[in-house]
């Protein structure tokens, strides 16, 4: 085949791909709009959501007003859903593709009971992101619960343009270093300039521009193809943008000092005071 046929070959496939998540969106958008016309809300916020008088997600995650119905979150925010790729198909010694579901087995009497599992991610790509988890006899309900636990935990995050060499106004990035911890997966997030792009794992790039970040550098550290505690730790990094839920920690000076000074005072009080020079 010549280069020219290769080339069009390609096209094809990826034309052919691009309808198909198309069509495959199209879809999840028709379920959820069906989903929320047979909606009855059961508790006060959904009621307030149903009738119009919350119309932002923001000042529900704001005023830290907790989510126990999914269709809240289809209507306040124009949400996107992926799956992770956490399982792998069976293939020679252990050879075998990615996949989105994993699937385990538990030894009964009967015989053996297959459990699939699912991982999924939602977003709006303007600043609110959600992972969930979700395990069923099979495939579909294991999505469906993923989707609809990823909605629940959604968090808003903040953005900005931090990077020493950038000097725009857009919100491309994180607004400064930041790093999450599940596990010993640690994941740091790095403000990068305009044009970057995700320098992070595959999986990562996921949850990341679910989040609305098109701008950043990564580093990760620990068992990093351990993808559940990889994902936890990213979300872990992107929650600690916000102010609300950034740890506090106290700074104490340091017991090293420089051209050999003493200090007077190795009190907690004067510590938290100050450090006085001989």
């Amino acid at each position: 085949m010549s280069e020219k046929g290769k080339i069009k070959e390609i096209t094809k496939n990826m034309t052919e791909k691009e309808e198909r998540e198309i069509s495959r969106e199209k879809r999840r958008v028709q379920e959820a709009e069906e989903k929320y016309i047979s909606w009855e809300p059961k508790t006060k916020l959904g009621k307030d959501v149903k009738l119009g008088k919350i119309k932002d997600i923001d000042f529900v995650l704001d005023n830290n007003l907790k989510i126990l119905e999914e269709q809240i979150v289809d209507k306040l925010a124009n949400i996107k859903s992926d799956l992770f790729s956490i399982g792998q198909s069976k293939g020679k010694f252990g050879g075998g593709k990615r996949r989105a579901w994993r699937q385990t087995q538990r030894k009964t009497k009967e015989g053996n009971v297959p459990t699939f599992s699912a991982f999924a991610v939602v977003g709006d790509e303007n600043g609110h992101i959600g992972i969930g988890y979700g395990r069923a006899k099979e495939t579909l309900p294991a999505r469906d619960k993923a989707i609809r636990k990823a909605k629940l935990n959604i968090i808003k995050i903040k953005r900005s343009c931090a990077s020493f060499d950038c000097a725009c106004s857009e919100p491309h990035t994180v607004p400064f270093k930041v790093e999450g911890k599940s596990g010993s997966v640690k994941v740091v997030l790095i403000p990068a300039p305009q044009g970057t792009g995700l320098v992070a794992a595959n999986e990562l790039k996921k949850i990341l521009k679910f989040a609305g970040i098109k701008d950043v550098y990564s580093k990760t550290f620990g068992s990093r193809r351990t993808t559940f505690n990889l994902i936890k730790a990213c979300f872990e990094a992107l929650k600690r943008t916000s102010p609300k839920h950034r740890s506090v920690y106290t700074l104490i000076p340091s017991r090293a000092y420089p051209n050999g000074h003493k200090r007077e005072g190795t009190s907690p009080k004067a510590l938290n005071e100050g450090v006085k020079w001989k």
